[in-house]
């Protein structure tokens, strides 16, 4: 991808070119396209409906008595700006029992690239605290996702409005992390691959098709659960973990998310009906 004076060109070993001028892409996403920004709005809308409370992980506004809580109960949690981007400012938080009768703990969080260990849990708060800085942060249950060739992965799924006002996904794509890290966005060292290539060592032809159609339907469920709330909402994307079992977790919500990504996929298809379908709607 290159800039040219407000000009975007995207182009692949096939010839697929995109044209964008006069903006930026995602400088029509605003209030007109329904961009929300606070994860913890977005949680809150997915758990009024029941039958998507199955998809997503225990999530609690951050405090010492909701940190200590999530530890006590899953040992490992994930502590998120409620407003952010990137995977920027997201920490993995472990709890381990130690002593020959278990009953000592020690903790351990990573941000970036820094571990910081401690042998109490109000030296780890204190540490995280001086993190968070009193923005509104996020606790949730850790999942530990599924691997690819030993390296974690997760899955971005697209959902959009068609011309017709229906909603669609219209791709899926996997997200390999970079080993060194605790997310695996792509600004953040992560590479992106195929799903079903990602799917392989754990189905067959026939189970992936099933379970990516499971994937989809996921992703339906969802963009009809926030439009209900979020009327001008145009577009989402679902970032799912998928644990030792294959059970999707709906981690967060992008209402902006990056559709250059799927440029990466052989299928061209994919990004030019995502780009027809953003440039109805007014992104582009």
């Amino acid at each position: 991808m290159r800039t040219i004076k407000g000009k975007v060109f995207i182009k692949s070993k096939d010839k697929v070119k995109v044209k964008v001028s006069g903006k930026a892409p995602g400088s029509g996403i605003g209030k007109a396209q329904g961009y929300v920004i606070s994860k913890w709005k977005k949680t809150k809308v997915l758990l009024k409906k029941p039958e998507m409370r199955m998809y997503i992980p225990d999530t609690m506004k951050l405090s010492r008595a909701s940190l200590r809580e999530l530890l006590g109960k899953y040992k490992m949690v994930y502590i998120k700006p409620d407003k952010g981007t990137y995977g920027n400012g997201v920490m993995k938080v472990e709890m381990t029992s130690i002593g020959s009768e278990g009953d000592g703990e020690s903790f351990r969080y990573q941000n970036g690239l820094d571990v910081r260990s401690f042998t109490n849990f109000e030296d780890l708060y204190n540490s995280i605290l001086k993190r968070t800085k009193n923005r509104l942060y996020l606790v949730q249950k850790g999942i530990n996702l599924t691997k690819y060739r030993n390296r974690r992965f997760d899955i971005r799924v697209m959902v959009q409005q068609t011309p017709q006002k229906k909603w669609e996904t219209t791709g899926v794509i996997g997200r390999v992390g970079d080993p060194r890290k605790v997310v695996t966005n792509v600004h953040n060292g992560g590479k992106l691959k195929p799903i079903e290539t990602l799917l392989s060592p754990y189905l067959t032809g026939n189970e992936k098709r099933k379970y990516i159609a499971r994937l989809n339907a996921l992703g339906l469920k969802t963009a009809h659960q926030l439009h209900s709330r979020f009327r001008r909402l145009k577009e989402i994307g679902l970032d799912v973990a998928l644990d030792e079992r294959l059970h999707p977790w709906v981690l967060e919500v992008n209402t902006c998310p990056d559709p250059y990504i799927f440029c990466k996929l052989k299928d061209k298809r994919i990004f030019r009906k995502i780009h027809r379908y953003a440039k109805a709607y007014g992104r582009f």
